[in-house]
Formats: C-alpha cells, sequence, structure tokens
C-alpha cells in the first residue's frame, strides 16, 4: 500500500515559521515558508527562518511552495527560500501582492515564478492534485488546502475561525469540508494556536461596535494601533471615521505598504478624499481627525511607540488624545506593550486597551470551531500545529473527547517524518532542520556560539590585555594593559585592575620557559585573570589577550 510523507520544517511545537513538507515519491510540495520573531534569549537577531538544509537537497524534486495567507509567520521566510531553491509559488491574490513588495525588498521579483489562484482553482503537480478552500482569519483571502495524493487525502487548515458574520462576507466553505470528510480525510493539520480557549472565538465585527461606542463619545484626535496586516480591522476604522465624519492618515511603514497593496487590489474600500497625509493632520479640527498606525506590541521603533515617548517626526500624542490599541501582546511582547501604555496615560491621553474593552478578538479557531472542524472531515490522523507542545497535549485531550484514539493524534517534531497510509502512522526517520538566525545581512552565520558569546558579554562584560613581547626571548616589553567594558568601571576598580596587571607581569615573567607560542601565553593571560577577577568579584568577564611581538 503507497504511503505519503510530511516532514513540519517549522509551526510545531512553536508557534512562527511555518513550513511544512510533504513528499510521495519523487515529488515535494511544500506548504508556507514563514518566519519567527526572536525572544530576548536571542540577543541582536532579526529574524528566525526554518532550516531548509532538505529542501536545498532535494531542490529538483520540489514542485511548487503553497501558501495559506499572507502573515509573516507563513510567507516572511519566502525570500530567504527562493534566494536557494527557485520554485513555482502559489498564493492568492492579496497574499501574492505582499509577497511580492517582500520580494522586491529582496531583488528577486524578476525571477520569481508567482502563480495566483483562488479558492475554486485546482492545481496538479506531481503526484499531487491541490486544491483549497476559504477560511476566516485576522488577514483577507486565507485558505486552507486539500491535498489528494495516491495514499490518501491530506487537509491543512491555514491559520483559521469560523466567523459567522465576517467583514468582508465571505463565510468559511462549510460545504467543500463535507465533501472532504465524506470523501475521507487520512490526515487533517490543524491550527492549535487558540485550543486552550473554551467555546468559540467573537467575530471581528463586534470590534467595529466597540470602535463606533468609543468615536461616538469622542472628540479628540483618536489614534487606533493594529496589526499592519488586519485589512479588516482597518476597513472597520475607516468606516467608522466615515460614519463620524473623520479624515484617516496612515501612520507607520508597514501601515501605509499594506494599505497601499490592500486597496490597489480591492481588499481596502476608501472614501475618495477620506485618506490624508502625515502632515495634513494639524490643520483639521482634532474631532475631525484618526490616525492608523503600527506599534501595537509597543515594539522599540514602530510608530505609537516613538509617538508616546516624542520621537516621531510627524505625530506627537497629545494631552487629550484617544488611544486605542487594537491588539493582544504576543508572548514576550507584554512588557512592551505595558511600557507604551504607561507612556501614554503619563503624557495624559486616554487609553482604550483589551483589558479595558473589546478592541480585539483572534483570528484563530477555539475549542468549539476546532470539534466543529474535527466533525466535517472525520480524520483518521490529525497533527496540531501552530502551537506549543501545551497546545499538541491539549488538542489530544479534544481529539479523544470526540473518539479520536490518542495514538492518531500525531504530536509531531521539526524535521520528523512521519509516512502514513490508510493502515498506519509512523516516525520513520528525522531529516536535517531546525532554527537558522538571521541578523542584519548574515543568514546562517550566528549560531549558538555566538549566542552565548553575547549573553556571556551581557551578564558580565570584557577585559582586553593587551601585552607586548620580544619575539626572540619572550620577554614582556610592555603592558600588561587592560581595558575594560561592561564589567567594573574604571575610575572606581584602578587599584583592581593594577593588580590585575601585576598577576598577569607575574605570570608571564614567572613562566619556565621564554616561549613565544601566542597560544601559549594567550591562554596563560585568559587562565590568571580569569582566576584574579572571579576570586575578587564573583563574576566572569569575556577575557582577550592580544600579544604584539617586537
Amino acid at each position: 500500500m503507497p504511503t505519503v510523507s510530511v516532514i513540519p520544517l517549522g509551526g510545531v511545537g512553536e508557534v512562527g515559521k511555518n513550513m511544512l513538507v510533504i513528499e510521495y515519491g519523487d515529488d515535494i510540495i511544500v506548504i508556507d515558508s514563514g518566519v519567527k520573531f526572536p525572544g530576548e534569549e536571542l540577543l541582536g537577531i532579526d529574524l528566525v527562518i526554518p532550516d531548509i538544509t532538505y529542501l536545498v537537497q532535494n531542490m529538483d524534486r520540489v514542485r511548487g511552495i503553497f501558501l495559506t495567507h499572507g502573515h509573516e509567520d507563513h510567507i516572511g521566510g519566502l525570500p530567504f527560500t527562493l534566494k536557494q531553491i527557485q520554485v513555482p509559488v502559489y498564493g492568492t491574490r492579496l497574499t501574492l501582492g505582499l509577497v511580492k513588495n517582500k520580494l522586491t525588498e529582496h531583488g528577486l521579483i524578476r525571477d520569481a515564478k508567482l502563480h495566483e489562484i483562488t479558492a475554486e482553482d485546482v492545481v496538479n503537480v506531481g503526484a499531487f492534485q491541490v486544491e483549497f478552500f476559504r477560511v476566516n482569519h485576522s488577514i483577507p483571502d486565507g485558505i486552507g488546502i486539500a491535498v489528494r495524493t495516491p495514499a490518501g487525502l491530506i487537509v491543512h487548515s491555514g491559520d483559521f475561525k469560523l466567523d459567522q458574520t465576517p467583514v468582508d462576507d465571505k463565510v468559511l466553505e462549510f460545504s467543500k469540508l463535507a465533501r472532504y470528510g465524506d470523501e475521507g480525510v487520512l490526515l487533517f493539520i490543524c491550527d492549535s494556536t487558540n485550543v486552550e480557549r473554551p467555546g468559540y472565538t467573537p467575530s471581528e465585527r463586534t470590534v467595529g461596535d466597540t470602535f463606533r461606542a468609543v468615536f461616538a463619545k469622542t472628540d479628540s484626535r483618536i489614534i487606533i494601533a493594529t496589526f499592519a496586516s488586519n485589512v479588516h480591522r482597518i476597513q472597520q476604522v475607516i468606516d467608522t471615521a466615515a460614519e463620524f465624519n473623520r479624515k484617516v492618515a496612515v501612520v507607520g511603514r508597514s501601515m501605509v505598504t499594506v494599505v497601499d497593496v490592500s486597496q490597489q487590489l480591492g481588499y481596502l474600500n476608501i472614501p475618495k478624499g477620506m485618506l490624508i497625509e502625515a502632515e495634513e493632520i494639524d490643520r483639521l479640527p482634532d474631532n475631525q481627525v484618526t490616525i492608523i498606525t503600527t506599534g501595537s506590541q509597543g515594539e522599540p521603533m514602530a510608530a505609537l511607540t516613538r509617538m508616546a515617548t516624542n520621537n516621531h517626526r510627524q505625530v506627537a500624542i497629545r494631552q487629550g488624545d484617544t488611544v486605542i490599541i487594537s491588539a493582544t501582546p504576543i508572548p514576550g511582547n507584554e512588557k512592551l506593550v505595558s511600557r507604551t501604555i504607561d507612556n501614554l496615560f503619563r503624557i495624559g491621553a486616554d487609553v482604550v486597551y483589551k483589558e479595558v474593552a473589546n478592541v480585539h478578538v483572534s483570528g484563530h479557531a477555539a475549542q468549539q470551531e476546532i470539534k466543529l472542524m474535527l466533525n466535517f472531515l472525520r480524520p483518521k490522523y490529525v497533527i496540531p500545529f501552530h502551537g506549543e507542545y501545551r497546545h499538541q497535549a491539549t488538542f489530544a485531550k479534544l481529539g479523544q473527547t470526540m473518539g479520536i484514539p490518542d495514538d492518531h493524534i500525531l504530536r509531531v517534531n521539526i524535521g520528523e517524518r512521519y509516512e502514513l497510509n490508510e493502515e498506519m502512522a509512523q516516525m520513520t526517520g528525522t531529516v536535517e532542520a531546525g532554527s537558522v538566525m538571521v541578523d542584519g545581512i548574515g543568514v546562517g552565520d550566528v549560531g549558538n556560539i555566538v549566542l552565548r558569546d553575547r549573553h556571556h558579554l551581557a551578564q558580565d562584560g570584557v577585559v582586553i590585555a593587551v601585552v607586548t613581547i620580544d619575539k626572540e626571548n619572550g620577554n614582556v616589553l610592555a603592558g600588561p594593559d587592560l581595558v575594560s567594558r561592561g564589567f567594573v568601571f574604571v575610575r572606581e576598580a584602578g587599584d583592581m585592575l593594577g593588580e590585575a596587571k601585576s598577576r598577569v607581569k607575574e605570570a608571564l615573567t614567572g613562566r619556565n620557559t621564554g616561549t613565544t607560542e601566542w597560544s601559549v601565553l594567550k591562554n596563560l593571560i585568559r587562565d590568571t585573570l580569569n582566576e584574579f577577577f572571579y576570586q575578587k568579584t564573583k563574576r566572569r568577564p569575556i577575557v582577550l589577550p592580544i600579544i604584539m611581538e617586537i
């Protein structure tokens, strides 16, 4: 009996850098190519992307990359992927609009093979027949993907929720799900982000009701911060502003980009004359101004954060302004968001945020919506994705309440190959996989050793020891001179550093041989200073010996 393999290269046991490989015989397709944003422990890292070594090794077998929607954790890694493997990319209109911007920035748009698809299309690639179904999410044009393989039908939910009253009136295609369920689903790969939440995720329209209530009682300027990609949220702000005769200014690079692309492609309906430039804000009465901006996550360089610290060149928050933070903090960003809210209150702004009003709803399905999907599809096997291990464990319990055996809910890890058919699903090996760090223009040149050094530098600082020696006999001619950064304040620790110099000099002059072997001398200096500094301060700075020969 034929088997099909699935290999997650990201997006399982974590939130972010979604990438899934489906393989049958000599054919491979990939679903999504995302990034993950670094936590505090990844000092100096800009982005984290999947390790695609396996795809590079098998690039002649990769038939295409299929994108579920336009969020960064699903498309952000695409430029890095396409630099290594040139394959066709399939996505809906808005998704590809955002991808084109991204590829243009990276100088890749000329050679990119982009294919626009709709939820009605069927794409035949290699051994696979790929179908699509419309889903609701916090960005328009999201799709789920159904892949027919010789071993059975695989359904990938994409990121989804079941919104019965979506802003664009495009409800999830339940009829297709029912048809897949009747056909028989071998494997369902399901969004598990909100599996811990009981009930249903509220409709996006409920946020619009909150906006109207705030606009109705406010005569001041209204500044709304939200995710740039949440086009439906932006549409609701525009609709509400029009209702209350306000003009709208868009501030923040990513927000301007998304609004431009969405308007050009017909996903945003903005009345003529409503949009104004940031420079025009101060020419209008406060009760006619609405500003849509980035910075809902408290990012240090985002527009709202800079407005709140009077560092934005065009807009400053003033006393009496109403600021709506229409988002919930991504895990790890709570402190940044709290600091921004505090700064806004200090200025005298009236701040409306998730804890005090219904200004945000999730784009992911809660328990009852996941149950409904499982009932529609009735899959033989399930893989929860887009969640950490606790989400996988909770999903397993939820699935068991619906009669799915525990061993049919696969808790897969990145890089594991699972082979499936109607009779079995088992892990048959692993491929090279993991995380690649992006730091500036460097991709993959920062690894665990560099990160360890960065942590060491951040915690204990560095001491540089400079010594000049005679290259003939190894005698010390000058130094040692010690330079300290991030370890001790030189002016207050002069005595200790003076003693450290003496210790190094004693060690160098007291050694048995007049060796000029640099590695021996460097180790001697390093060991002497490490022992001395720990004895004096209980700290272990990085010690960098520099030896000059004359």
